[in-house]
């Protein structure tokens, strides 16, 4: 087997003291890495060293930015209040724009995955919605009930954005886990897809080499177009 697929990063989550370790640990889901190996890539975990941001930058040839049950920042998007669910782990924020601005100057392929694409969105210059629940009429159930591996909701795909083109579908099945959304993006950013009720799905810098984001978590593969949203990905990276 051939291992010189192109060097894809993967942010890591980070925990407090307790459970695996009772020191501070990392984590990561297993699929995110596998998603990336069986798309042609070489995946390799990355641990929130903001002094090393440049060096990986010049290390990878894309990033991956995972979700987590965390928030951004509101005061990265210009926020001075926080609503009172907003849970932040600001090392790992801290270390994911960092990586992210620093890609998007080299100009090197991002795929930004629920949590992911919501920084992606602030690094791109645009804004959050604290709380669903909060600012959209009578929302889905975005925190899906059922298990992640299922689907929970449809989205919409954009017709002629960079995302319907990989995926080749107007409307797929996706698995929802996340009480934040993107809510603003700037007029050089495309929403790609949205869900029945209105919230933003999916964003896209269509001026850069691969820029996109994605509120669902495609690793699980709930669809053949999450199978090739990642072959896309990882093919922009060679």
């Amino acid at each position: 087997m051939s291992n010189s697929g192109p060097l894809i990063g993967i942010t890591a989550d980070s925990e407090e003291p307790g459970g695996y370790s009772k020191y501070p640990w990392y984590a990561i889901r297993e699929n995110y890495c596998s998603a990336v190996r069986e798309a042609g890539g070489v995946p390799l975990v990355l641990p929130h060293e903001v002094s090393l941001v440049e060096r990986y930058a010049d290390l990878l040839d894309g990033l991956l930015v995972s979700g987590g049950a965390f928030d951004v920042d509101p005061a990265l998007f210009g926020e001075t209040n926080m609503h009172p669910t907003v849970v932040l782990k600001e090392g790992r924020t801290d270390f994911e724009i960092g990586i992210t601005r620093a890609m998007l100057k080299a100009n090197k392929p991002i795929l930004g995955i629920c949590g992911g694409q919501q920084l992606l969105a602030v690094a791109l210059g645009g804004s959050l919605i604290q709380h669903i629940p909060d600012e959209i009429n009578e929302p889905l159930a975005h925190e899906q009930p059922n298990p992640r591996h299922e689907a929970g909701h449809n989205v919409a795909i954009k017709e002629g954005s960079r995302l319907h083109q990989i995926t080749g579908e107007t409307l797929i099945p996706v698995n929802s886990a996340h009480h934040q959304a993107v809510k603003d993006v700037p007029d050089n950013v495309i929403v790609d897809a949205v869900a029945p009720d209105g919230v933003i799905e999916g964003i896209e810098d269509p001026s850069r080499k691969f820029c996109i984001g994605v509120q669902w978590h495609p690793e699980f593969h709930i669809s053949p177009a999450d199978v090739r949203l990642f072959k896309a990905f990882v093919d922009a990276c060679k």
